[in-house]
């Protein structure tokens, strides 16, 4: 058994740490004797506290940490930590980064620039329109799409971005082998095949638990140079994402379709704080200075033209959305 992946799984296992700490004891064990000596008393004296709900051995961790182990190799789940060199690039700018990232696919080419395209679980048709065809055009210009792998906006960005040929990138609240909504397996399992990943800071086993997928938001901007709100209300999770978004010092848009919406309070909000609105991918290639020798076609169901309004009605039949 690799004994430097099981002490970074242990390591994962201890409960009552953060991300934080669990970097920091990373680093204190970054050599092969490290998980030789790590036990409770070397873990309590480096974060200076006691912890409460871990034994003196800390067998019960290791036992579940060879576990993980045997569910990685079953089902196809990679991991690595913050301090590999494999680890991505723009997540270790974060104040909080995860220690681990478990995935099923191929990690993100840290020297691709990547863009995160968010929005609410129940669009309109125009919002569906629009995020499929910005994660096309995207796809177009070799930029992958990050999201949450969700229903209404993040899936359609993710087949678009699909559509175009890009590896996209799904960051879920559960571990990856535990993919939620369960009616996205199918787009999970084409993710996987077409070249992209599924990620996730969590531990196999892991469901979708609440409390995650604020967390999960942080990780889909973190590793983005910019984050697109297709349609977000007031009480959307994007609003979450758009936040971390500036708190990260990453570039942030909202969509046309998203201003104009009934939908879209949130959206709106944003481009009143001064969020950019743009229309369509092109926008954000002019701003990166990205030139490509043919521009992304992006037609979108509020310029009222028939192609528009045709693909507006097939994506919104795909999703049983309701024109």
């Amino acid at each position: 058994m690799d004994e430097l992946l099981l002490r970074d799984l242990i390591i994962r296992r201890i409960p009552e740490i953060n991300s934080r700490e669990q970097i920091l004891l990373y680093k204190k064990f970054d050599r092969e004797e490290g998980l030789s000596i790590l036990s409770k008393g070397v873990v309590e004296d480096i974060l200076g506290r006691k912890l409460l709900r871990v034994s003196g051995h800390m067998d019960d961790l290791r036992e579940q940490a060879e576990e993980d182990i045997r569910i990685m190799r079953i089902r196809g789940i990679g991991c690595v930590s913050f301090i590999s060199s494999h680890y991505p690039p723009l997540l270790r700018e974060l104040y909080d980064p995860p220690a681990l990232v478990f995935y099923r696919g191929v990690l993100p080419d840290p020297e691709r620039p990547l863009v995160a395209v968010v929005g609410t679980r129940r669009p309109t048709a125009a919002a569906v329109s629009q995020a499929y065809v910005i994660g096309k055009a995207l796809a177009e210009a070799e930029i992958p799409v990050v999201s949450g792998l969700a229903l209404g906006i993040d899936a359609m960005a993710h087949r678009g971005n699909l559509e175009g040929g890009a590896p996209t990138v799904a960051v879920l609240g559960s571990s990856p082998d535990e993919v939620y909504p369960g009616t996205n397996r199918a787009l999970a399992r084409r993710i996987i095949d077409q070249g992209g990943v599924i990620l996730s800071e969590y531990p196999p086993g892991t469901g979708p638990r609440k409390w995650n997928f604020p967390a999960r938001n942080r990780i889909i901007s973190g590793l983005a140079r910019g984050t697109v709100i297709v349609e977000a209300p007031v009480s959307s999770g994007a609003l979450i994402t758009a936040r971390f978004a500036l708190e990260q010092g990453r570039d942030l848009w909202v969509t046309s379709s998203g201003v104009n919406s009934t939908r879209g309070e949130g959206t709106r909000k944003l481009a009143e704080e001064g969020a950019r609105v743009i229309s369509g991918a092109a926008e954000i290639l002019r701003e990166w200075g990205i030139v490509l020798e043919k521009t992304p076609e992006e037609v979108f169901p509020q310029n009222r033209s028939p192609q528009g309004a045709m693909l507006a009605s097939s994506l919104a039949r795909k999703l049983n959305i309701d024109l």
